[in-house]
């Protein structure tokens, strides 16, 4: 089926069976690369004998070994009926709510298309090693073992119509599945294998193209993987949760730097009066509130690690000019991640982007006391808007890496996609 937009199409998804696993919340986990390891891979692992954990981040002397164990793991799961697949091919509505946010989204298998296609748009880059080391245990399970998530926005927020029509009616219907993780999330999950409702979403999400919100690496994954594999074939598609955010907007987080090597005074005394710098008062989360204050004036970080909190702002203007290329839209030349990266990495501190160097981390909290723990720096950044990510990316602009964190994040191990099935 050649379209202009998204296409969508129904698999069997591949599920935990309730009764052969201690919980479904038990067998979940955060995406892989959200897992922090080794403390977090270690809880996951404890949580359940079957936790999905095993087969994203499977554990081996080896890559090699790794994939291998990866594949026999899920063999002997679907051998001995831990996991199974649905009897009818299927759509899936997914929900996820807490006390603060619900959001509703499509889970199926998506026919892959290129950067250059304009139907899926992609907003960072990806580091190849990644892409290779994912690839090499998706041929190894022939498996899509977590989604993408992908964001649209359809131009009616009042009125459901189409895709989210669908959806706000299966939400009313008994789930296949309800479970609660321990981050307080409560997960929902139905099937939808009407044929008519099949096709009112497929019309509806075919006039719509999608940001990547979240799986950049999976998706450049996919593309590989399609690309090793003669068409038509099951590698034609790839795992994805679409999410409409004109009607359940995610949440928009930033994705913190820990720089290993560089002491929080060597990287203040580096700056010299290229920036201004203030020590602002904490706790964390009264400092995030200075951050926010600035950042809406300019480029601004907070660093942290020698038990204070050091806002840095009003980068000298002959300094962005040398160290940032011209031949970007501005709106790439003024984003904090853009700033980071090209003036203060790469020019004022000379910190390769390698992971010897540099951490990328979610949670804020995290990334301060890691700093002040080990005696490096902790870069806070401030989040980009979506409206400016979607933009950049329609221009075909790629942001720096690990710019943003788009969430709530689907969990890993409610459904499956064996390409088997």
């Amino acid at each position: 089926m050649d379209t202009a937009g998204l296409d969508l199409i129904p698999f069997r998804g591949v599920r935990y069976v309730p009764e052969q696993v201690g919980s479904l919340a038990a067998v979940t986990s955060p995406p892989y690369d959200v897992v922090v390891r080794p403390d977090g891979l270690l809880h996951l692992e404890s949580a359940d004998p079957h936790n999905i954990v095993r087969l994203i981040l499977p554990q081996a002397t080896t890559p090699a070994a790794r994939n291998q164990q990866a594949a026999d793991t899920l063999r002997t799961w679907l051998s001995e009926g831990i996991l199974a697949p649905d009897d009818k091919p299927s759509l899936y509505v997914y929900e996820q709510q807490d006390s603060e946010i619900l959001q509703r989204g499509l889970i199926g298998a998506l026919r892959l298309s290129e950067a250059h296609d304009g139907i899926v748009l992609p907003h960072e880059g990806v580091m190849p090693h990644v892409v290779e080391d994912r690839a090499a245990l998706m041929r190894a399970t022939a498996a899509n073992l977590e989604p993408l998530l992908l964001t649209y926005r359809t131009d009616n927020e009042a009125e459901a119509t189409g895709a989210t029509a669908v959806i706000e009616r299966t939400a009313e219907r008994e789930p296949l599945l309800s479970t609660t993780t321990e981050d307080g999330f409560h997960h929902r999950l139905w099937s939808v294998t009407d044929p008519a409702e099949i096709a009112e979403i497929q019309s509806d999400l075919a006039a719509h193209q999608a940001l990547i919100a979240d799986g950049h690496h999976r998706w450049a994954t996919n593309l590989r993987l399609r690309a090793e594999h003669p068409s038509p074939s099951a590698w034609d598609y790839g795992l994805v949760l679409l999410v409409d955010t004109a009607r359940y907007p995610l949440r928009v987080r930033a994705i913190h730097r820990y720089l290993h090597r560089l002491p929080v005074s060597d990287a203040l005394a580096a700056l010299g009066d290229s920036f201004r710098v203030r020590t602002v008062e904490g706790p964390l989360d009264q400092a995030l509130d200075a951050l926010a204050e600035a950042a809406a004036k300019g480029n601004a970080f907070v660093l942290a690690g020698d038990g204070a909190f050091h806002l840095i702002d009003h980068p000298a203007p002959d300094l962005l000019a040398e160290t940032i290329p011209g031949d970007r839209p501005e709106a790439w030349r003024t984003l904090d991640a853009t700033v980071l990266h090209a003036t203060l990495l790469d020019h004022v501190w000379r910190i390769p982007d390698a992971p010897e160097h540099i951490a990328y981390i979610h949670d804020t909290a995290a990334t301060v006391e890691k700093a002040e723990r080990d005696g490096g720096t902790a870069v806070l950044m401030h989040p980009v808007r979506e409206e400016v990510v979607r933009d950049l990316a329609r221009q075909g602009v790629t942001m720096p890496r690990k710019s943003t964190s788009f969430g709530p994040k689907p969990a890993t191990g409610l459904v499956l996609r064996a390409l088997a099935f």
